[in-house]
């Protein structure tokens, strides 16, 4: 076989090229034993350590018990479920599957959470064959449609209400569903869909026959009543962090009335350090008159609520994300299980109902280990949710007076005018320090190449005498004296005076021996 028709094969990643340290207390993805092409993908998303759900989840999750978790959004957990849900569909394969048959299920309260975990299985899976299908509300039904019907669909995550209208369609069917994950139980219970999910649930294989995994926020007596009728003697884990709030998140709250609520929020999102914004609001139309304010104002922004249709809620996300508008204006729709990195304020343009609302919505900045800022607007409308809040996140809110800058026009000019003189202060220092450097650096060097050519001066051979002759006049000895110039080039004054000089001092010596000579003689 010649050289030009041998086909070379791209190396097999092997686990060896996924080193992460054992550290005390932490428990690393490699001492779970999962699926070589698992364990790729977890390494390329940058997963190293098991989050405290996922260690206390994962070992009862993986050996096929039943499990009910209570952990908060950004936990860890939606990884938690998808890491079980893989492993168990690429250790058990099936020789034979259908079209419009998933072997796993994960039910979501809302689009954009379904969308989010529909992504994150497809970054788990990149190695893998599997295929995942999201299926939710105000998308494309044909399309969808047309997706469970051509290809092989191993995970399902899908809302509920668009995933019985596909049932009843016949284009999807559960009788082969191996796990059910249902993520936010709690959302599921408050937005009203525990009926369509006992409809899920009646059409799924019994409790014995499947896996089943449970996520909430609370432990309330009505999700416990479902646990029981929907899980076969589940595991029980309970994750409460002591503090709710990250502490890369810097929290202000002030004391705003309701006339002042605007100009205040115009002022804060048009701050340099403002990079991408999220405002929220409890109400649609609170949303929409926010957004064509700013809009009116120049300031380039989108809305985000349950009115916007599905489509443009996708979009509307991905411009966000992508940088190619700044504010973001959104009710709790955008809250929960939306991840977007970058996002530098969230403002509480009104104050949440739900406690746990406004940690999911100050969740929103302060991600990856950078910085954010949360703003909340108490006015007499809304500040007595103020005390419930505190007892959630188990801390104490301080309620500040609004910066004199956000709310005086003049305030707002002469802060402009400061931050102005203050910068150019600091431009015209660092110049003249600059300046200041290079003169003391050009003052050396002078100094230096002063020294070096007084150095070689010195050392410097102007030429040496190769005769001298003395003729006897009437007058006296005349002297004589040939000097050889070792450089041609020398020019100047000083060259010619110190080869009279030397010239002189020869002459000198000449006579003087002359005189010794004649006294002899």
């Amino acid at each position: 076989m010649t050289t030009q028709n041998k086909r070379y094969r791209r190396p097999r990643w092997h686990i060896s090229q996924f080193k992460v340290e054992e550290v005390e207390g932490k428990v690393r993805f490699h001492d779970l034993f999962l699926p070589i092409a698992l364990m790729r993908a977890i390494q390329e998303v940058g997963y190293e350590y098991a989050s405290p759900i996922q260690a206390m989840t994962l070992p009862y999750s993986l050996a096929g018990y039943d499990l009910i978790g209570k952990a908060q959004t950004g936990t860890g957990k939606t990884a938690a479920f998808l890491i079980t849900v893989i492993t168990d569909l690429l250790e058990h394969r099936l020789e034979e599957q259908y079209s419009g048959e998933p072997r796993a299920l994960i039910l979501a309260p809302t689009r954009e959470l379904a969308l989010q975990i529909a992504e994150d299985a497809t970054a788990l899976t990149k190695f893998s064959r599997l295929k995942v299908v999201s299926a939710v509300g105000g998308m494309d039904l044909e399309k969808q449609q047309k997706q469970l019907a051509e290809q092989r669909c191993d995970i399902l995550v899908a809302t509920p209400g668009r995933l019985i209208d596909l049932m009843n369609r016949k284009s999807v069917f559960l009788d082969q569903i191996e796990l059910l994950v249902i993520d936010e139980a709690d959302r599921m219970l408050d937005m009203g869909f525990i009926p369509d999910i006992k409809t899920i649930v009646r059409a799924a294989p019994r409790n014995e026959n499947r896996q089943t995994l449970m996520f909430s926020a609370t432990f309330s007596p009505d999700i416990l009543n479902l646990v029981d009728r929907w899980t076969n003697d589940p595991v029980r884990v309970e994750v409460e962090p002591k503090i709710k709030t990250s502490d890369d998140v810097e929290q202000h709250v002030y004391l705003v009335s309701a006339d002042e609520k605007y100009q205040v929020l115009k002022r804060i999102v048009s701050e340099e350090e403002a990079d991408r914004v999220m405002v929220f609001a409890n109400r649609r139309d609170i949303v929409r008159d926010l957004a064509e304010k700013l809009k009116a104002d120049g300031i380039n922004c989108q809305v985000l609520s349950g009115e916007v249709p599905q489509n443009k809620r996708v979009r509307t996300l991905d411009g966000f994300k992508e940088g190619k508008f700044s504010v973001l204006v959104a009710t709790d729709v955008a809250g929960r299980g939306i991840h977007i990195d970058g996002v530098s304020h969230v403002v509480n343009y009104t104050l949440p109902e739900d406690a746990e609302d406004y940690v999911h919505r100050i969740g929103r900045t302060g991600r990856a280990g950078k910085k954010g800022v949360s703003i909340s607007f108490a006015c007499e409308d809304d500040s007595f949710q103020i005390p419930a809040i505190e007892e959630y996140i188990k801390a104490k809110i301080n309620v500040e007076q609004v910066p004199a800058a956000w709310v005086s026009d003049e305030a707002f000019i002469d802060a402009i005018a400061q931050r102005k003189l203050d910068a150019e202060e600091a431009e015209a220092t660092a110049a003249v320090e600059a300046e200041s450097a290079g003169e003391v650096a050009e003052t050396v060097t002078t100094e230096d190449n002063s020294a070096e050519q007084n150095n070689a001066a010195a050392d410097e051979v102007v030429g040496e005498i190769s005769s001298i002759e003395i003729a006897e006049t009437e007058e006296g000895p005349e002297i004589e004296v040939e000097v050889t110039v070792v450089e041609d080039e020398i020019e100047g004054d000083a060259v010619e005076a110190e080869q009279a000089e030397l010239a002189l001092e020869s002459a000198e010596a000449a006579n003087n021996a002359e005189e010794s000579s004649s006294k002899n003689a």
